[in-house]
């Protein structure tokens, strides 16, 4: 026996995506930097150290007077010579007029005239100690100074940013289908029967 047969074939639509991905592109340009460093303000006051000897006793002390020095002194003892001749005369003067007192004023006065003085001879040191006047200033040194900041600039740059958005294309790429197949079917009707 022949059994009637209904035969479905059926076939999916196909769909078709393409897509496209988004692309993003950041580009960062580096800060603008400018630093200026002013040199620093300083200044300085000097007064120069100063050394001075005085050697002017040494050199007397070995008899090496400059030509001011042994005037002064040739006044200065012509002076008190002159004073002590003086003092003396007035001496000698008062003794013969008082020479009725005893003794013998005028053979004592020639005695003491004709000798020379007697001179005393001592040890020492030429020139003498400490005849070397040395004497030092050190001077001054005042240093004043400022210092200035740095002068520092920056102008930041904003990022470049470029965005390509994506795009999906979606399309079919085979539509569905049904396909209907019959065997054995037979329509029996009254008086009547067709094969389909």
């Amino acid at each position: 026996m022949r059994l009637p047969q209904i035969r479905l074939e059926s076939t999916s639509a196909r769909i078709a995506i393409h897509t496209q991905n988004a692309k993003m592109e950041i580009e960062q340009p580096p800060a603008e930097l400018s630093i200026q460093q002013p040199k620093a303000d300083i200044e300085i006051a000097k007064i120069p150290s100063r050394l001075t000897i005085d050697q002017t006793k040494a050199r007397a002390d070995v008899d090496l007077k400059s030509t001011p020095q042994r005037i002064r002194e040739a006044a200065q003892q012509g002076y008190q010579d002159a004073l002590k001749g003086i003092a003396r005369r007035i001496q000698e003067g008062e003794e013969l007029m008082r020479i009725e007192n005893r003794g013998n004023p005028i053979a004592e006065q020639a005695k003491n005239h004709h000798f020379l003085p007697e001179h005393e001879f001592t040890l020492g040191w030429i020139p003498s100690l400490g005849s070397v006047q040395i004497n030092y200033d050190p001077g001054s040194l005042d240093i004043q100074w400022n210092v200035n900041k740095p002068l520092i600039n920056v102008q930041n740059n904003k990022p470049i940013i470029r965005y390509y958005p994506g795009k999906v294309e979606t399309s079919i790429q085979s539509y569905q289908s049904l396909k209907i197949d019959f065997e054995n079917l037979k329509y029996v009707g009254p008086k009547y029967e067709q094969t389909i």
